[in-house]
């Protein structure tokens, strides 16, 4: 047992593929078993069955307008280069496709060379990603479950129309907004920190930032914690939690020493969950504050001593 290290040894065990338990009511009725594949290599990571997979109405469309949404700037970034299929693979980390120009304001629906392809994008991918928290949110409902998953999601939705639709209607303007493009996105937090005086002197952006390498420190801790125990079982934690049995005695003992406290079984998903909602969840509420509430966060943070004077 000593020499045993399951990170790389993980034992897989194959049986019938599982299906699922019978959908509830006004639920697409399944068409066959779909696909369904067992890889050794997904085996060491979770569970080696893949699929079947339920999408029903809201899932279906969601992965509709979505594509919509990706095949729109795809061809926009595509014609950016003159269709020449060897340059938009060269410069596609820099292709972009941006927001209107200031002089367009939040125009509903501005010129599709002005902008209007980016608002239809915008609204494709609002859809698409609504239409999944609420695919997430029944399929918890009609398994039983608690809708923490949806509500976790829900925040990260919740930065995503912060940053591209709320703060822009609020300044008024949809060049606020954040471009669809891999380095175009990055020059835009950039330039949107300058802009703003420094956005590490936005308090809500250090607890986001908090809350983001505690999310990272949590899960490590407790990944680490279960591999640790699991040759005696830890894995199985919902069994630890209702029968407390040696794996989970020795991973509170272990913190207990390490740390003079420990998490239980079920309290440190608690924390993990927090950590991680919260880092979206003020992530937001510092960038919808800057520009409408806050116009130079170095000056904030100098008339409420957090900052030395310049």
């Amino acid at each position: 047992m000593a020499g045993y290290q399951n990170i790389f040894t993980q034992v897989q065990v194959r049986g019938p593929a599982e299906l699922g338990v019978p959908l509830p009511k006004g639920s697409l009725e399944r068409d066959g078993e779909g696909f369904i594949g067992i890889s050794r290599l997904l085996g060491k990571i979770g569970n080696a069955q893949l699929g079947p997979i339920y999408l029903g109405w809201t899932g279906t469309l969601s992965l509709s307008f979505g594509f919509l949404a990706l095949f729109i700037i795809g061809m926009n970034m595509f014609a950016s280069v003159d269709y020449n299929i060897v340059e938009f693979i060269r410069q596609l980390p820099w292709l972009s496709l941006n927001p209107p120009p200031p002089e367009q304001g939040f125009n509903i629906l501005p010129p599709l060379d002005q902008g209007g392809w980016f608002v239809i994008t915008g609204f494709f991918f609002t859809l698409s990603v609504v239409l999944w928290w609420v695919r997430t949110y029944n399929r918890a409902r009609a398994l039983g479950l608690g809708t923490h998953v949806a509500w976790a999601f829900a925040s990260a939705i919740w930065l995503f129309l912060v940053l591209g639709f709320l703060r822009p209607m609020l300044m008024g303007s949809w060049s606020e907004a954040v471009p669809y493009g891999i380095f175009s996105h990055l020059d835009w937090t950039g330039a949107f920190s300058i802009t703003y005086g420094n956005l590490f002197y936005n308090p809500f952006h250090c607890l986001s930032i908090v809350f983001l390498y505690g999310s990272a420190l949590l899960f490590a801790m407790h990944g680490a914690t279960i591999l640790a125990v699991s040759r005696y079982g830890g894995e199985r934690e919902i069994e630890q939690i209702t029968d407390r049995g040696t794996a989970s005695e020795r991973a509170a003992l272990f913190w207990r020493w390490t740390m003079g406290f420990n998490a239980s079984m079920e309290s440190i998903h608690r924390w993990a969950w927090w950590f991680a909602v919260l880092t979206t969840l003020t992530g937001g509420i510092g960038i919808l504050l800057t520009g409408t509430v806050v116009s130079d966060w170095y000056g904030w943070a100098e008339v409420h001593n957090y900052a030395p004077p310049r």
